[in-house]
Parts: C-alpha cells; sequence; structure tokens
C-alpha cells in the first residue's frame, strides 16, 4: 500500500474510532467488518476506502474532520475551523481583534504547557493544539479584515 493510502486509513480509524464503532455502524449503515475493513491495511484491503457519503456522516458527528483533514494534508491545502457561532453580533475591529488575539495566544500556551508535561505530544493533544492554532489563526484573518476596512474608509 502506498504512503498516501496508509495515511487516508489512519485517518479513517481515527474517525470511526472518534464516533465509536457501534455509533459509526447505526450512521452509515454499514458492519462492524465493513468500516474495520475501511482501515485495515492488510494487502487483501488495500484498495478499499471509506466511501464519501459516509465520512461526511461521520465527520457530522464527530469532533474533529479526520478524513477531510487528511485529504486536504496529502493535496498541501490548509483548511480553516470556524466553530463561531453565526447568530453572534459582529466583533468591535480592531480594538477586539486584539483583545481577542491576546485571549487565544494565552489559551494556546495554556493548552501546549499542559501537551508538553510529560514530555510526549501525543495525538489528541496535537489536535487539540491544531484547533487552538486554527482559531488563533482565524481571528488573525478577522483582524486583517477589519484593519483593510479601516484604511478603505
Amino acid at each position: 500500500m502506498n504512503e498516501a493510502g496508509s495515511y487516508l486509513k489512519k485517518h479513517t480509524e481515527s474517525l470511526i474510532k472518534d464516533v465509536g464503532i457501534e455509533a459509526a455502524c447505526r450512521i452509515t449503515g454499514k458492519s462492524k467488518a465493513t468500516l474495520g475493513r475501511y482501515y485495515s491495511e492488510h494487502d487483501e484491503h488495500s484498495d478499499r476506502f471509506i466511501p464519501v457519503d459516509a465520512v461526511a456522516k461521520l465527520e457530522a458527528e464527530s469532533s474533529f474532520p479526520h478524513v477531510t483533514s487528511a485529504l486536504a494534508d496529502l493535496k498541501k491545502i490548509t483548511l480553516s475551523y470556524d466553530d463561531r457561532h453565526p447568530n453572534m453580533p459582529e466583533s468591535g475591529g480592531v480594538n477586539h481583534d486584539v483583545i481577542a488575539l491576546s485571549q487565544r495566544f494565552a489559551m494556546l500556551m495554556a493548552e501546549y504547557q499542559q501537551s508538553i508535561e510529560d514530555g510526549i505530544i501525543s495525538i489528541n493533544e496535537a489536535k487539540r493544539l491544531l484547533r487552538e492554532t486554527l482559531m488563533l489563526q482565524q481571528v488573525l484573518i478577522d483582524m486583517k479584515l477589519h484593519l483593510e476596512e479601516e484604511h478603505r474608509t
């Protein structure tokens, strides 16, 4: 199996285990054996991958878009995760962004401190750090947009 296939299978396994095997069976309508084949690296299953509709259903229930993220990584694409509430009012501009930036950076550093305490950053810790980094990135994007808007007027 090639490296990309192995990478996708590992992330498929992470997705299924994130949701839970029983729940994944219920959500996708697939058996445990079928789901297992989607992430099995045995030669007889090397050409079997999870269908995209099953990925969409599972990622809607998971804590992280494991397979979508893996596909983006393989194409050197960066995804942006934005879990802000769409009904929240617009921020107060650059001053608000600076405060949010400071808070997000503090949260990232706290997460990093907790993750590195044992000298090893686990996969789950890395995922939490990635989420915090992406939220920090979103604040920077918001700040950039506010600065551009202020300079246009």
